[in-house]
């Protein structure tokens, strides 16, 4: 199967790339905007002719798409989110290879959801921020294209590699220059928030089975499991070695130990469909979670389980321990 992978130089599209390369009946060829890929080419600013013409050179299968950016403002992300989509539908249109496309989208297209719930993939879209907006706009596109295509709303993407700029990422390296400086107290903001957090190797694995099914349409990707971030916070804590105080914006302590609700020490609130809501109201710290989606977000999986047959495999904790792993390296 000969593959053309887009984005392969960003966080996800990393992962795609190295467990497509590890399988002997994939032929891999990856483009973006980095020096790494193998044809360098802008999606933002590159035209459908262009892209039309390797296509019909390189002829894959499937085209999967990772590129995209989660930063800046709301002119920046509609060009790498919106208008590349854009671009790439119509090259996959104007192209006779007949390629499958399998559209990365992301969990903010959902916005805000009530506390307790699953968010189900005929839920109504309704982002709450530009970077929800640009990909939302991106997966319409698809999804009218006409394409044989499928988009994967990845819920909250953690694991080895975690930008530093996302929030487990960010904690993570909060802690480690506390631990530096021997500082005994940290505060972090949004520890009320809770999210689905799935292993970007699962998403990877997840990227992998849609290019090889027939399913069409939006699935989501997550664990079905909604944790808080100040139980992720504990269980980082406890994984670094960090004794002293962990403080929400509110100065609310938090304690450093396990929840005693599970032997991963990660307290979930919702199974599932969401049949057990959580015990206080999420984001009590009046925090606002920079992905716009408000104090709760948990994925109703059940697609992704019978159309691709995909579950997860690794746990919030092994992502954590090794998120740490790789800041540790830094101090």
């Amino acid at each position: 199967m000969r593959v053309l992978l887009l984005g392969s130089g960003g966080y996800i599209g990393r992962y795609v790339a190295d467990h497509l390369l590890a399988d002997p009946a994939v032929q891999l060829t990856e483009l973006g905007r980095g020096d790494t890929a193998d044809v360098r080419f802008d999606l933002s600013t590159g035209s459908p002719g262009a892209l039309t013409r390797f296509l019909d050179a390189v002829h894959p299968g499937v085209v999967i798409n990772c590129a995209g950016t989660t930063r800046g403002g709301a002119r920046e992300l509609t060009r790498h989110n919106t208008v590349a989509v854009a671009t790439v539908c119509e090259s996959l249109r104007r192209s006779g290879c007949g390629a499958r496309l399998v559209q990365l989208g992301c969990s903010a297209e959902y916005g805000p959801s009530q506390p307790g719930s699953s968010t189900a993939e005929d839920a109504i879209p309704r982002p709450g921020g530009p970077y929800g907006v640009s990909k939302l706009a991106a997966t319409e596109l698809v999804l009218g294209s006409g394409l044989d295509a499928i988009v994967l709303r990845v819920f909250s993407p953690v694991g080895p590699g975690t930008p530093p700029g996302s929030p487990l990422g960010r904690l993570a390296d909060t802690m480690r220059r506390a631990m530096q400086a021997g500082d005994h107290e940290l505060r972090f903001p949004g520890l009320g928030a809770q999210r689905d957090f799935v292993d970007v190797r699962d998403v990877a694995r997840a990227v992998h089975a849609a290019s090889l099914s027939a399913a069409q349409g939006v699935v989501n990707i997550g664990t079905g499991r909604a944790v808080r971030m100040r139980d992720a916070a504990g269980v980082l804590a406890r994984v670094a070695g960090f004794g002293g105080a962990l403080h929400d914006v509110e100065g609310h302590p938090l304690r450093t130990v396990p929840h005693p609700s599970g032997p991963s020490g990660l307290h979930s609130a919702g199974h599932g469909r969401g049949e057990h809501g959580p015990e206080t109201p999420a984001g009590a710290v009046g925090y606002a979670y920079p992905d716009g989606c408000g104090s709760w977000q948990q994925a109703d999986v059940r697609t992704a389980r019978d159309r691709l047959g995909w579950r997860t495999r690794i746990g919030l904790e092994e992502s954590l321990a090794d998120i740490w792993m790789e800041a540790a390296c830094r101090i």
